[in-house]
Order: structure tokens, then C-alpha cells, then sequence
């Protein structure tokens, strides 16, 4: 598949934000996969991860930047890290290729792990119908709790304050998430964000709403993206028919 780089204005400032995008050689329609950078890289960095799975399964991929990375140097850090500019970036940028390539509208998955785990539950949050289903890896889910972490200049050096730092956590947006297709994926061992993170937020949406499709899986690992899990989540919501009802 071709590396296709696009620039797509935003909506909300008018500039121009880059993004990856890797075509399908299908004449027909075919879905996307939309791939989320982790916490401290751009959007180069789950070409490794995503790109075999497009290639084999025929779908288009989509890297956005959506302004970069989540860290105190970066320029554009106040409008990274989950703020309103980062989240439209994305959607700008999948509006941009369903109009433009042989893209499947109903068939829009995203995928992410850390800080881009915590930008698809954010993403799933805030545009839950957008997507036929979202995979979140060992994300970020309440930005005041991590900051203890060891990334706490960097979060405060984006968001500023504690205020804006839960305003950007996906905490913040269980009612949306709830209403998503989401799998939620978690390292038992993760030594970087704690594995209570996303026990938190499940336990926030199964409580207040216990019919949702929100589901946490947490796996034999550490802080990883396991593309065999992501795999499995997509391809299984890709393929999913009316489930029929077992009669005794």
C-alpha cells in the first residue's frame, strides 16, 4: 500500500493538519481503521503495528497527528493531549478520506494504545456512532490520577489545570463511552499506567449503565498494543451479524 501524506484543514483554526493515509487497491468500497499515536510520538508510529493488519484484511489506514506529541516541548502541546483541537483533528481527517478515497462510512473502527488508548476512548466519548467499534490498549483514563506518574510536567505543561486535565479525561465522558462499542485492554503488569485506570472507568460505565457495549479485558502483558487482541476486536465487529437468541 502506497504512503499517501494529506493535509486537512481544520474546523476549528483553519490550519493545516497532517495525517498518513495507506489506500486500498479494492475498486469497491472498504472499511478503515484509524490509528492513534501513543503518548510521547506523531503519527509515524503505528505504521509497524497497523500496516501489516490493513494490508492483509484489505482496509484502508488512517494515522492522523492530531498536533503531536503529549510533552512539554512540543509547540502545539496545549492543543495535543486530548483537547477539543486534537479530537476534531481526527474527525476532520476521517471526514476528509470517506469523501475523497473508496472508503466504507459504515465501517469505521479506531484503535489506539496509552495516550492514544486514551484518545479513542475520548473520541468514542465524544462521536459515539461514528464507529462500527473503538480499541483502547492500556489507555490514560483520568489525567489528574496520572499526573503522579512521572508525567506530570508534561500533562500540566498541556492542560495547565486540574480542571482541564479531567475536562480531557476519557472519567469525564462515561456517558457518551456507554453508548459506544468499546473494548478496553489492559496489561496486568503495566508499570506505566496503572492497570486501576481502566478497572475505574469500566466499573464507572457498568454501574451507571450495566446494558452497555463496553468491555474490559485484561490481558497477560505490560504496557503493549497486543495487534492479535486489536486484530480479533476489529475483524469480529467487522464481520458481526444479529446475534440469534438461544431457546432452552
Amino acid at each position: 500500500m502506497e504512503q499517501i501524506e494529506i493535509n486537512v484543514k481544520s474546523t476549528l483554526d483553519n490550519t493545516l493538519q497532517p495525517s498518513l493515509f495507506y489506500e486500498s487497491k479494492s475498486e469497491k468500497k472498504r472499511p478503515l481503521l484509524v490509528g492513534l499515536h501513543t503518548w510521547s510520538f506523531n503519527r509515524y508510529n503505528q505504521i509497524d503495528n497497523m500496516l501489516p493488519f490493513a494490508e492483509k484484511n484489505d482496509f484502508n489506514l488512517l494515522l492522523p497527528d492530531f498536533r503531536g506529541a503529549n510533552v512539554k516541548g512540543n509547540p502545539e502541546g496545549q492543543k495535543a493531549c486530548g483537547s477539543e483541537f486534537a479530537c476534531q483533528d481526527v474527525m476532520d481527517a476521517i471526514e476528509y478520506v470517506i469523501e475523497n478515497y473508496n472508503v466504507d462510512s459504515e465501517n469505521v473502527f479506531l484503535l489506539g494504545a496509552s495516550g492514544g488508548g486514551m484518545m479513542a476512548l475520548l473520541l468514542a466519548g465524544k462521536h459515539p456512532k461514528s464507529f462500527k467499534a473503538v480499541g483502547a490498549f492500556v489507555p490514560v483514563c483520568n489525567l489528574v490520577e496520572w499526573q503522579k506518574h512521572g508525567y506530570g510536567e508534561h500533562i500540566k505543561a498541556c492542560c495547565g489545570t486540574e480542571e482541564e486535565m479531567f475536562r480531557r479525561s476519557p472519567m469525564n465522558y462515561i456517558d457518551g463511552i456507554a453508548t459506544s462499542n468499546t473494548k478496553i485492554f489492559h496489561g496486568k503488569h503495566d508499570p506505566f499506567v496503572p492497570l486501576e485506570q481502566s478497572e475505574k472507568l469500566y466499573r464507572a460505565i457498568v454501574e451507571k449503565y450495566p446494558q452497555s457495549r463496553v468491555y474490559l479485558d485484561i490481558f497477560d502483558g505490560c504496557h503493549e498494543m497486543d495487534m492479535v487482541l486489536a486484530s480479533h476486536w476489529i475483524l469480529k465487529q467487522y464481520q458481526k451479524k444479529q446475534n440469534i437468541k438461544v431457546t432452552n
